[in-house]
């Protein structure tokens, strides 16, 4: 099989159970923000300081393909079995942030992202995360979507702005208060 069809060399592409959108739909965007989430997570995995976190980020970008499958199925013509986002898959999300929180030091003030190359490439992972959530949002105020992905897309923002400052600790940077 080519990995080329020409089918969406007219700027239109097809969900899973047949429907033909334009690739600027909401849900093709939806979609498209988690699978940059998923690749900027690869590169968040691949960081040395991560490596004992690697196991977590495979279990999370195999959670985002679950998401990107299910926003790239049309919800009334698709009879595909999908994978489900499980509330484990949340609260192990959960678990890590409260771990990391607890070998941190309290937050208190607002911190910018930046002070080691590292941390920052959590940080854009984590804005692509918030992105996301703003984009399946969007999709859920017009067509119904699991409210399992929204809460764990939340969750995941959540934990990649604990894994940031986990990172700035791990390279032994320090994180940059924001003074206004």
């Amino acid at each position: 099989m080519k990995i080329y069809t020409k089918k969406g060399d007219k700027g239109t592409t097809s969900l899973i159970g047949g429907t033909r959108v334009a690739k600027h739909h909401l849900r093709i965007e939806a979609y498209g923000t988690v699978d940059e989430l998923n690749s900027w997570i690869g590169m968040v995995r691949d960081i040395p300081s991560s490596d004992s976190y690697v196991p977590l980020f495979q279990q999370i970008q195999n959670t985002l393909f679950t998401i990107g499958s299910h926003l790239a199925s049309d919800p009334g013509k698709s009879h595909m079995k999908l994978p489900e986002v499980q509330e484990s898959d949340i609260e192990v999300l959960e678990t890590s942030i409260d771990e990391m929180e607890a070998t941190l030091p309290p937050l208190q003030t607002f911190i910018l992202p930046g002070g080691h190359p590292a941390n920052s490439m959590v940080h854009v992972a984590r804005t692509v995360a918030r992105r996301a959530e703003r984009r399946i949002v969007e999709l859920h105020e017009q067509q119904p979507v699991e409210e399992i992905i929204l809460r764990y897309l939340n969750r995941l923002s959540d934990f990649l702005f604990v894994f940031a400052r986990k990172t700035t600790r791990l390279n032994m940077a320090e994180e940059i208060p924001w003074k206004p």
